[in-house]
Formats: C-alpha cells, structure tokens, sequence
C-alpha cells in the first residue's frame, strides 16, 4: 500500500466546512465544539493581528483568532454570515485549549472518504503548506483540510499565554 492512499485513509471522517475569502475550508469535526453567532469581541493590547480578542462564552474567556488575518488575506468587516467556530485545540505545550476561529461562514458538515482526498501539493520551497492536511474534492469544488493545531502554532501560543495572564489579573 503506498504512502499516499495510507495518508488519505487516515484523513476520512468527517469535517465542517467553511468559507474563507471566497475559499472552502475543512477541519475535523471532532475538533469542533460549536458555532456561535459574531459577537462583540474584546480587543487585548499587543497582540498579532490575526488575534482579535477575546469573548466571554458563558463565564469562560475564549481567545479568537480571525483565519483572514492568520492567512494574511484582507480583513473585512463581516456580515450575517460571519460567524466563531470554537474549536479545542491542542498546543505546541501539549495542553488544550477552547479557542475561537472567526469565519465568513459555515457551510455544512461533509463526509470524506478516502477516494475524495489527495496529498497537499508542493508549491515550492518557499511557501508553507505544514498547516494544509489534505485537498478534498468534493461535488465539484476543491476544499482544504486544515491541520487546526498546526494553525495555532508556536507564536500563537505566546499570545494565548498573555491573553490568560491577562485576563487573571
């Protein structure tokens, strides 16, 4: 069995799928916790740009991060359909943590087999697809599947540590 057709088996499940600047996205469902509506989200100084804020979801402080931003595509000011995608995910320290994902919108809940994913294509040395998991086909359209730990990242989890002490004090 080759190495390919062994990565695509190991990525079937399920995803939601959302939309990002005129793009189709996917993460594991299992990753997700649920979707809120856009709500105010409160500015904390000194943080990456792709960190909004944070929100209170029923007494927990939750940090979100805006995937524009994080993907460095242009920042809008959103809509009825923009909506936070808490997810759980798990950080560079090995620990998890809730934390918000601001979208353009969800689109649905899709089942992908095997057959519907391929290997992220190279797009050369220079461009970073450690983050991309997986290209699904799916009715047509092309979605990528998002590794949403690889999302937060190593940089992120700075700015989580400040949001936390911030937020304590």
């Amino acid at each position: 069995m080759n190495t390919e057709i062994k990565t695509a088996k190991s990525l079937n499940g399920k995803y939601l799928t959302f939309t990002l600047h005129h793009e189709s996205y996917g993460i594991d469902v299992l990753k997700v916790r649920e979707i809120i509506r856009h709500s105010n989200i409160t500015a904390v100084p000194q943080m990456p740009a792709h960190i909004r804020g944070v929100i209170n979801l029923r007494g927990k402080i939750i940090p979100v991060m805006d995937l524009r931003l994080r993907f460095e595509f242009p920042a809008t000011e959103g809509n009825e359909q923009t909506c936070i995608v808490v997810v759980q995910v798990k950080l560079p320290d090995g620990k998890t943590t809730a934390m918000g994902l601001l979208v353009d919108g969800v689109e649905e809940v899709i089942n992908l087999n095997a057959a519907d994913i391929e290997e992220t294509p190279s797009f050369g040395g220079q461009i970073c697809t450690d983050y991309i998991i997986g290209i699904a086909k799916v009715k047509g359209a092309v979605k990528a599947l998002l590794d949403i730990d690889g999302i937060v990242g190593a940089d992120t989890l700075k700015s989580l540590r400040a949001i936390t002490a911030t937020a304590a004090a």
